[in-house]
Formats: structure tokens, C-alpha cells, sequence
């Protein structure tokens, strides 16, 4: 092997090591500009996409231990996506991406690698239905506050109540 294909064989190899995930994806059929335009919303969710040779990408799974059903998954057009953090809204985005009405057909979901284990398309079709970690965090939150806020509710009527029966007579007497 020459080289150069050393040198990127290294970094893609490191870049997949050192991500959270891995999303598997056939891009085919994809322009340039729904490329770029899933670049930039992976941007914003700290992750890449990578467009890497099947042949590199076996070299990955057997250096990361990847079971023997991944190799069932590197035939045709084929990207990773890799990042750091919450993995939901880059499947969210990656879902878009290949249900968009002009891949549809072309572009496929081939499988991730998710929480160390080689999950298939349906599986990452259902992490982009769950909700985000602050999703998640902010009906954790009114959840937690519902009761207070209830309580404080029941309290200012009664105040309300009691407040204005004695409020009257004794604006009353003071005329």
C-alpha cells in the first residue's frame, strides 16, 4: 500500500476510534449541494461526514472488533458520520437526509455502530424518534415544577378568597 493511502487509512481509523458513533450511510444518487447541506447540519451537531472506501472501512471494523455483520453493510456508495455527544439529533438529521424526496430510493441507512454494537437501519431509525437529551431535560423539568406550581395556584385562590371576605367588611368599617 502506498503512502498516502496509509496516512488516510490512519485517520479515518483514528477519527471512527475516537468518535461516540458511527452511522453507516449509502449516499448514492446525492448531489453535491445535499451533501454539503447535511455537512453543515451535521456541523452544528459537532459531527462529520466522511465519504470512505469500503475497502478502508473493513479495515476499520476488523481494527475496532466490529462483528461480522458490518461487512454485509460496505457495498455501494458508502459515508460514515462521526461525532462526540448525543448521538439522537445526528440520526434525526441523517433520517432527513435520506427520506428527502429526491434521494428517495437512492439514499439508505446501512447501519451504525451505537453504544459498541453494530445496530441495523431500523434501529437508527428509531434512536431518531426518541427525544434529545434537552428535550428530555426540559419535560424532566415542568415535570419537577408542575406540583409547585400547582401548589401555589391552590394557595393564591385561597389567599384570594379569604383576603377578599375580610377586605370588605373592614373597608366598610372605615367609612
Amino acid at each position: 500500500m502506498r503512502i498516502e493511502k496509509i496516512a488516510i487509512l490512519d485517520e479515518v481509523v483514528s477519527r471512527i476510534k475516537d468518535s461516540d458513533y458511527c452511522f453507516i450511510v449509502n449516499y448514492g444518487g446525492a448531489s453535491v449541494a445535499k451533501m454539503s447541506a447535511l455537512r453543515a447540519e451535521l456541523a452544528k451537531l459537532e459531527s462529520r461526514l466522511l465519504v470512505v472506501k469500503n475497502t478502508y472501512l473493513a479495515k476499520v471494523a476488523k481494527e475496532k472488533g466490529w462483528s461480522d455483520e458490518v461487512y454485509a453493510m460496505l457495498s455501494g456508495p458508502t459515508a460514515v458520520v462521526i461525532g462526540k455527544g448525543e448521538p439522537t439529533a445526528v440520526a434525526k438529521a441523517v433520517m432527513a437526509f435520506v427520506n428527502d424526496k429526491d434521494l428517495a430510493g437512492k439514499a439508505s441507512v446501512k447501519g451504525a455502530d451505537y453504544d459498541g454494537k453494530i445496530v441495523d437501519a431500523a434501529m437508527v431509525e428509531a434512536l431518531s424518534k426518541v427525544p434529545g437529551k434537552n428535550e428530555l431535560r426540559a419535560t424532566l423539568l415542568m415535570l419537577l415544577k408542575e406540583p409547585a406550581t400547582r401548589l401555589a395556584r391552590v394557595l393564591s385562590e385561597k389567599a384570594k378568597k379569604e383576603g377578599g371576605a375580610e377586605a370588605a367588611p373592614a373597608e366598610g368599617q372605615a367609612s
